[in-house]
C-alpha cells in the first residue's frame, strides 16, 4: 500500500484529490493532508511517505520553494496545478509527474503506476546499498559506512569523536569539527561501532573513549579532545569508570 501526503492551500482541492485517490484505495492511502507548507515540511522531516501531491501556487510558499526545502529525495513528488506552463519547471525540479486540475481519473491511474515503478527502483537501490554497507562494516573494522544526504560515506572510526542523538536522527561529530547527520537512531549507530573503543555515556551520547581529554567527576561530564563537554549519566558512571 502506497502512503501519500497532499499539500494544497485550497481545502476543496485537497478534498477533490482525496476523493479521486479513494478510487484507488486498494493501492494508495492518504496519510496526511496540509494546507500550510511549513507544517508539511516539519512533518516530512520526520516521516517519509511514498509520494507527495504538491500544489504549485500557494500564498506563503510556492511549490518550487517547498521542493528546495525538502531534503528527502526518496519521496515521489507529483505536482498538481491548474496551469500547464509549470510542466517544464516541474521536471527540472525532478518531480516524478505533473497533474492538471481538475485531476482526471485516467491521468491519476497512470501517475500511480509511475509511483509504483519509482518505489520498486528505490527498494532495489536500497537493497544494493545495504549489501555494500554490510560488506564494508563486516570486513573493514577501521571504517563504518553511513548513508546520508543521498550518498554513502566511509568514515574512519578514529575520526569519530562522539555521536549525539536527535530522536530518529543522529549527528556524528568528527575530529576536524565536521558534523554528519544520519537518519539512524543512536542505538543503530552505536551498534556499528566497536565496543572496546566506544561507550554510551548518556541516553543522548556515545563517545570515543580514546578522544577524552578530561573527566570532571564533581561536575559529572567529560571534555573531549575537540573541547565539547558531554554529560555522564549517573546510572552509567560506574560502568564508564570500569571502561576507563
Amino acid at each position: 500500500m502506497l502512503k501519500a501526503v497532499i499539500v494544497d492551500d485550497e481545502p476543496k482541492a485537497i478534498e477533490g484529490l482525496n476523493w479521486e485517490l479513494n478510487n484507488f484505495s486498494d493501492t494508495i492511502k492518504v496519510v496526511r493532508t496540509f494546507s500550510e507548507p511549513e507544517e508539511a515540511l516539519a512533518y516530512l522531516s520526520k516521516n517519509i511517505p511514498d509520494c507527495l501531491f504538491l500544489d504549485i501556487q500557494m500564498p506563503t510558499m510556492d511549490g518550487f520553494q517547498f521542493l528546495e526545502k525538502l531534503n528527502n529525495t526518496d519521496i515521489a513528488v507529483i505536482i498538481t496545478t491548474a496551469y500547464d506552463e509549470y510542466a517544464i519547471k516541474a521536471l527540472k525540479h525532478e518531480a516524478l509527474d505533473y497533474l492538471l486540475k481538475p485531476i482526471d481519473s485516467d491521468d491519476l491511474e497512470l501517475t500511480i503506476s509511475k509511483i509504483k515503478k519509482f518505489k520498486s527502483r528505490l527498494i532495489s537501490s536500497e537493497k544494493l546499498e545495504d549489501i555494500l554497507i554490510n560488506f564494508t562494516n563486516n570486513n573493514n573494522k577501521k571504517k563504518i559506512t553511513i548513508n546520508t544526504d543521498g550518498k554513502l560515506l566511509f568514515l574512519s572510526i578514529d575520526d569519530i569523536v562522539f555521536v549525539e542523538s536527535d530522536g530518529n536522527y543522529s549527528t556524528i561529530f568528527l575530529e576536524d569539527n565536521q558534523k554528519v547527520l544520519v537518519t539512524k537512531k543512536l542505538k543503530e549507530v552505536y551498534a556499528l561501532l566497536p565496543e572496546d573503543s566506544f561507550f554510551r555515556i548518556h541516553n543522548s551520547y556515545v563517545i570515543n573513549l580514546s578522544k577524552i581529554k578530561a573527566f570532571l567527576k564533581t561536575e559529572g561530564y567529560v571534555v573531549m579532545e575537540t573541547n565539547q563537554k558531554i554529560p555522564v549519566a549517573r546510572q552509567r558512571k560506574s560502568s564508564f569508570l570500569e571502561k576507563l
